[in-house]
C-alpha cells in the first residue's frame, strides 16, 4: 500500500500525452492548441465603419454635404465619393475610396438630400476600423498551448481558420462490475441495488467536455470481465472499472487487468475512502479500478482519474487546491489520508454530513474535499488545512 502523494506521482509519471490531431474547428472548444495558428488575411480585409452614419473627406466637415450613396455590411461594389459629398454608410460597412472618416448619425443635420457636421472635436479617421486592424497577415493569431475557450473559437473563425490542430480529449470506457446492479426506473429485487456510478462518472465526464463515452456491464465472473475489458481496450484511451478491485471472491478486476497484459503501476492506496484503489498501463492506455461504492468512485475520479486525463490533453489539473479554514472538530485514523465531503464559502471548509463511502447525499451537496494529512488523527475547529475544489 502506498500513500496519496506516491500514487499521484506514480500517475503523473505514467502518461504520455495523446498526439495531436487535426479537427474542424467547430469541435474544437475546449481542446488546448497543438501547433501556433496565424492569420491567413488582413482582418478586416477592408477599412470598415465602426458605426451608423456618412462616410466623408475629412477636409470637407464644414461645408455642407451632398448625400451620394449608400454602403451597407456586405456591399460588394466599389464606390468613389468625391470632394463635396457625403456617403450613407452603416456598421461593418465598406467605406467608399475617398473617404477617411465617418461621422455618426446622431452628430449630423439632415436636409434635403444634404448633410451638416455638428461635431466640433470630430478627428480624421473617426469611427473607421483600418484594413488589418485585428490583425494582419502572418501575423501569430494564437500560441500553441492555448486553450481554445468559446471566444478562442470565435477569434479564430473570424479569421478565417476551419481546422486547427489539438490536443485531442481522451476516449474513456467505463465498466461496470456486480451481479447486484440494477438500472434506475426498474424495480429491485432481493439483493439489488441501482447503479449510479456510471451516472455520475459520465456527467463528470461530460462537464470536462469529454464526450468519447462508452459503457459496458459486467457480471462477477473473471472471464466475462476479461473479454469487456479487452473490447474496451481496443479503442479507449482511459478505463474507468467500478467495483470488484479488492480481494473478496468476486473481485476479479485485478486478474482480468493481469490477463489483458496491463502492467499494475501500483494496487491500494493509504487513503479513506477508496483504499482498495487500482492503477495500470498498457502501451499509453490508462486503465483505473475504482472502488465500487459511489462515494469512493468519485473521490477517486476528483483525485486521480480526472487530473490524469486532463495531462493526456495537456489542460491544466482542473481539480485546485486552495488552504482553508476548517469549520469542524475533525478525529480521523492515524495512517490513512482522508477527504471529507465539504462545503466551501470565502475560505471557511465546513466537513458535511453521511461521510461513509456507500453514501452520496453529501456528496451532492459538497462544493469541496476537505484533505486531512496521514500522519495525524485529529484537527481542530479553525485550523488551516488543504482543500480541494471539485470543477462544478
Amino acid at each position: 500500500m502506498i500513500s496519496v502523494s506516491e500514487a499521484k506521482a506514480l500517475i503523473t509519471k505514467s502518461i504520455i500525452p495523446l498526439a495531436p490531431a487535426e479537427v474542424v474547428i467547430e469541435n474544437a472548444s475546449g481542446h488546448i492548441l497543438a501547433a501556433d495558428v496565424f492569420a491567413i488575411c488582413d482582418i478586416p480585409a477592408f477599412r470598415q465603419s465602426s458605426m451608423d452614419g456618412y462616410a466623408i473627406k475629412f477636409d470637407d466637415k464644414d461645408q455642407s454635404l451632398l448625400i451620394n450613396g449608400e454602403m451597407a455590411a456586405g456591399t460588394a461594389a466599389p464606390f468613389v465619393i468625391e470632394n463635396g459629398q457625403a456617403c450613407r454608410i452603416f456598421t461593418g460597412g465598406p467605406l467608399p475610396d475617398g473617404s477617411d472618416t465617418v461621422v455618426m448619425q446622431e452628430k449630423v443635420a439632415l436636409d434635403n438630400g444634404r448633410i451638416t457636421i455638428r461635431q466640433e472635436n470630430l478627428k480624421f479617421g473617426d469611427n473607421v476600423r483600418d484594413k488589418g486592424a485585428e490583425i494582419k497577415t502572418g501575423r501569430l493569431a494564437m500560441k500553441k498551448g492555448s486553450y481554445l475557450s468559446p471566444a478562442a473559437i470565435g477569434f479564430l473563425t473570424g479569421i478565417g481558420v476551419s481546422k486547427v490542430l489539438v490536443y485531442p480529449l481522451p476516449r474513456v470506457a467505463i465498466i461496470l462490475t456486480g451481479n447486484e446492479l440494477q438500472q434506475p426506473g426498474k424495480p429491485l429485487a432481493f439483493g439489488q441495488v441501482y447503479e449510479s456510478n456510471s451516472y455520475s462518472l459520465k456527467s463528470a465526464l461530460k462537464s470536462a467536455g469529454i464526450e468519447n463515452i462508452e459503457v459496458f456491464f459486467a457480471g462477477d465472473e473473471l472471464a466475462v470481465l476479461q473479454g469487456i475489458l479487452q473490447n474496451a481496450l481496443k479503442t479507449a484511451d482511459v478505463v474507468l472499472l467500478t467495483g470488484g478491485v479488492s480481494v473478496g471472491d468476486y473481485d476479479f478486476v485485478v486478474k482480468a487487468a493481469e490477463l489483458c497484459g496491463i502492467t499494475q503501476v501500483f494496487h491500494k492506496v493509504r487513503q479513506r475512502p477508496g483504499k482498495p484503489l487500482y492503477f495500470g498501463t498498457l502501451n499509453q492506455k490508462l486503465i483505473f479500478g475504482l472502488p465500487g461504492n459511489p462515494s469512493s468512485v468519485l473521490n477517486c475520479f476528483y483525485n486521480y482519474a480526472l487530473p490524469a486525463m486532463a495531462h493526456l490533453s495537456r489542460k491544466e489539473n482542473p481539480v485546485k487546491e486552495v488552504k482553508a479554514v476548517l469549520g469542524a472538530d475533525v478525529t480521523k485514523p492515524a495512517g490513512l489520508t482522508q477527504f471529507l465531503k465539504g462545503d466551501f464559502q470565502n475560505g471557511l471548509a465546513q466537513p458535511l454530513g453521511a461521510q461513509e463511502s456507500f453514501k452520496l447525499s453529501s456528496f451532492a451537496n459538497a462544493n469541496c474535499l476537505i484533505c486531512l494529512e496521514e500522519t495525524r488523527d485529529n484537527y481542530v475547529k479553525g485550523e488551516e488545512i488543504g482543500v480541494l475544489l471539485l470543477p462544478y
